[in-house]
Formats: C-alpha cells, structure tokens, sequence
C-alpha cells in the first residue's frame, strides 16, 4: 500500500537553533499516527512544514509517490492536507462562517459573495459534530472550547485525505472529546491518515494506531501501539519512565488563606461558600461549564457575581470586584491568577520571555517608581519551571504551547504571591512537564502557599489536590478529600445534585 505522504529527512533550523535534524515519517491511508515527544521536541514545527507554514533546510516529501513542495499553507490544502493547529488561528472580529471560508468565498451569481451559501455550509459542518452555534456569530464570543471545535470543523470541512490534528482535545471536556475521536474514527475508516498530537496518553491509546516519538528535534522511533503501554511510551519520549506523576499530597496547616462565602453566581443559584488553608492544594472539579471558572474568576473582577464576599488576610472584600482592577487588587493581597487562554489573555507574544515573566513584577510597584531590572528573578524562573529557550530575549510567541505555559506560570510564581488561582495548569504541556508542574505546584503549597485549581482532566485533579469541590449548577453540591476521589464519584456528586 502507497503511503500517502512520505517525508524524509528534514531538518531546520531557526538561527542557531536547530529544531528538526534528520526527521523522517511515513503516513499510511486508514491510520492515525501519533506524533509525540516534549514540548520543544520538534512536533509542530514539523507538521508547519507539512503544512507549507515553515519550508525545509534540507529533506524532501513524497505524496503518494511524487515529490512535492508547499510555498504556503493554500498549496498544501489543495494538495489535500489539513491542519487544525494547537494555537488557534481563527481571526475574532470575523464570523464563524466568514472564518470557515476565508479566502475561498463562494460567488454568486452578480460577483459579491454569497453570504447564504456560507452560512448554510458553514451550519452543516458545525452541524457533523454537534454543534449548534449560529454562523453569523463573532468569534470573539466563543468559548475557548467553541473556538476549538470551529477550527476542527473547518479542517474536516476540507476534502483533504491528510489531517493533522495539533492538540485538538486541550479545550474540550470528555463528552466533546468523545464526539471528536467518533469523526477521527469515521475518517479513518475512509482511508484518510490523520496526525494526532496530544500529551494525554488515554487518548492516545482510544485512538491511535502507531507512534512515532521526537526528542531534541530528532525521531527516536516509530511503533505500533499495541506494543506499547503507557509507561514505556513516556520512558521513550523522556529517557525514563515516570513512576511517581503527582507528588505525595500536603498536609493544610488549618490557618485560612481564602475564604468565600455567601457567593451566589448567577441569580436563582443557590449561595456556595468554600474554604481553601495554607499548604493544600484544592480543585473544581464537575461537568464542563457547571461555574469552575466562574468562582475563580469573580475572584479577579471577570466575572460579576450576584452577590458574595471573599475573607482575606484579615479583610473582607465584598463582590463583585471591578474588571478593571480585579487582578491588581488579588496581587495587592498576595494572590496571582494563570488564566487558561495563554495566547489571548495570558502572555504578550510579541514581547520577551524576560518581558513577560517581569510582567508581574512591574505591575506591583507604583507607577512613578523607578524601573527596576530583574535579571536574577528571571533566570531562576526559568530554570526552576525548565523553560526551553534561547534565553530571556527569547521571543515567547516562537517557543513551543507547553514552554509558553511554563512561562504564564513562571510568571505567576515569581511575584512574592502565597495565593495561586490556576485554570488548566498543564494544558497543551508534556507528560514530563506535567510532572514538573506538579511538582512545582507542591512545593509552592509546601512552602505555605494555597493553590485553587479547576481543570477538565478530572483525573488531574485527583492526583494533584488534596480536597475537592464538586460545582454543578452554578453552586457547590460536594466535598470530598482527594485521595478518597475517584471519576466515578465525581460524576455521581455532580448528577446527584
């Protein structure tokens, strides 16, 4: 059977840094091929130059056979390869269906653009996986999970026979996961071979077929996954295996760090009030969008709750909070906030990894004060969360998904903060910087610091906090200690309410 694409020996580089040496991959029809290694290992920047976004210093590409060459992501298209990238590229004061056929729109009869025709191709293919969204709705409105499923659908859209999906589950709860593994599934069994890149190895393992793992921009192996298990795939991306994933869990001093009560998030939801010490790590866990964010965000003024007070250091603060100040007045108390969307509210792209963890630190001081230099603070930060750049001059928009959240974080735990308020701490990052973050989440509680966390991987929150909160319906239906936890009870705590 003819391989439908073929790539052989590529390599590239960046300046001096070299991202690909030597890399081959065969994609075959009616498969999907993981691609996996740490962030930083080569993965996407490999799959951009399949894709006609970076070109090859040397190496070449096969379909079906032939060589071939992308000037532009356009060529590679219309040479029936897809790409759903892990950074999305949707632009926001654009529609969904002005998005779906950018540079493509149909014309009608009189030369202008036929609006009709976009919004009703553009409602069937939302229509494939479940979604019911309006085509003439900004993007800018969207969910960051809506956002994502947007840019799968406009890739499956596409007659293409190759699809490369980069992290396509990081914003989606398991319901929206499962949707999107049944079309995988459709569109393997109609001979198209799809790229799957995903750091969670149960997915990996529900549906792919064979792997082939990067490190340092070089391919260790490819292999089917039926020889594989799940510690021998890490032990083959990190050089070992990881036999402790979460770190042994805290034990809260008593003392209160935060305290909220009264907090009502919607009106008609019933009043939720939680308690989070010093030296623990707590979670929101439940179903997909039941007020995790919500809570975390009324804390920092985006989002206005109806009514609700926070106790804090000896102050109490009622809600809700100014958008405007909410995030400075949580770092005036000693709390800093990781949102989950790191590209549009978290990091400046087009500034320095030096800038951007300094970020923080400048925001704290008064406006008239002179400027200080935080070299030291930044290197440390760097070093401490392994991020993987150049140096602090680096450019935080070339580094890799899972080094860009490092920095987010970085920031975050350079300030002199004993609050954490974290959402999806380890999204779009490797199963060997999870590990790292994990660490360096507990080690900030074992310091005396307080860690409030939600995250869609509900086994994350498990392994990684110590207590629980199960969220539905907008208020607090269950406590529970984390080591007693399991998907199961969650899931009975949230219906049961």
């Amino acid at each position: 059977m003819t391989d439908l694409v073929t790539m052989s020996g590529i390599s590239k580089a960046f300046g001096a840094s070299v991202a690909l040496k030597d890399v081959s991959l065969s994609l075959s029809p009616g498969t999907v091929h993981a691609l996996m290694g740490e962030n930083g290992a080569g993965k996407s920047t490999l799959m951009k130059i399949l894709a006609g976004v970076h070109q090859p210093d040397s190496g070449d590409i096969c379909r079906l056979g032939a060589a071939v060459s992308f000037a532009n992501p356009r060529a590679a298209l219309e040479a029936g390869i897809s790409t759903v990238f892990q950074e999305l590229s949707l632009l926001p004061n654009m529609t969904i269906a002005e998005n779906m056929f950018l540079g493509r729109e149909p014309i009608g009869r009189f030369g202008t653009i036929d609006r009709h025709r976009m919004r009703e191709e553009t409602q069937g293919a939302l229509a494939k996986l479940g979604l019911a969204l309006n085509p003439d709705t900004l993007v800018s409105e969207l969910s960051i999970a809506e956002r994502q499923f947007v840019e799968i659908a406009h890739g499956i859209d596409a007659d293409a026979s190759v699809f490369i999906l980069d992290e396509p589950t990081a914003a989606l709860n398991a319901a929206d996961v499962e949707i999107l593994n049944r079309h995988i599934r459709a569109l393997r069994d109609a001979g198209k071979a799809i790229v799957y890149i995903s750091h969670r190895m149960d997915e990996i393992f529900a549906i792919c077929d064979v792997v082939t793992v990067l490190k340092d921009g070089q391919r260790v192996g490819t292999r089917p996954l039926s020889e594989m298990t799940p510690s021998s795939l890490i032990a083959m991306m990190v050089g070992r295996e990881l036999e402790d994933l979460y770190p042994r869990r805290g034990e809260g001093t008593g003392e209160i760090a935060l305290s909220i009560d009264g907090l009502r998030l919607e009106p008609g939801a019933t009043p939720l009030s939680l308690k989070l010490r010093k030296g623990e790590i707590v979670g929101l866990a439940g179903l997909e969008g039941q007020g995790q964010q919500k809570v975390l965000r009324a804390l920092v003024g985006q989002f206005a709750p109806v009514e609700g007070s926070v106790s804090r250091r000896g102050m109490v603060l009622n809600l809700p909070f100014p958008k405007e100040s909410g995030v400075r007045r949580l770092q005036a108390l000693g709390g800093a906030f990781v949102p989950e969307d790191r590209k549009d509210e978290g990091l400046f792209l087009g500034l320095s990894v030096g800038q951007n963890i300094a970020m923080a630190l400048h925001a704290a001081r008064p406006a008239t004060a002179r400027a200080c230099r935080y070299g030291g603070v930044i290197a440390d930060t760097m070093r401490r969360l392994g991020v993987k750049a150049a140096g602090p001059s680096t450019m935080v928009g070339a580094l890799s998904g899972g080094n860009q959240q490092k920095v987010l974080l970085g920031r975050a735990l350079a300030t002199d903060a004993d609050l954490l308020l974290i959402e999806e701490p380890t999204r779009g990052v490797d199963i060997g910087a999870k590990a790292e973050i994990y660490r360096i989440l507990r080690d900030f509680a074992r310091a005396g610091g307080a860690v409030l966390v939600l995250s869609r991987e509900t086994v994350e929150l498990i392994g990684l906090c110590d207590r629980l909160y199960v969220v539905h319906g907008n208020t607090v239906v269950s406590e529970m200690p984390a080591a007693e936890a399991s998907e199961h009870a969650i899931l009975d705590a949230a219906l049961g309410a």
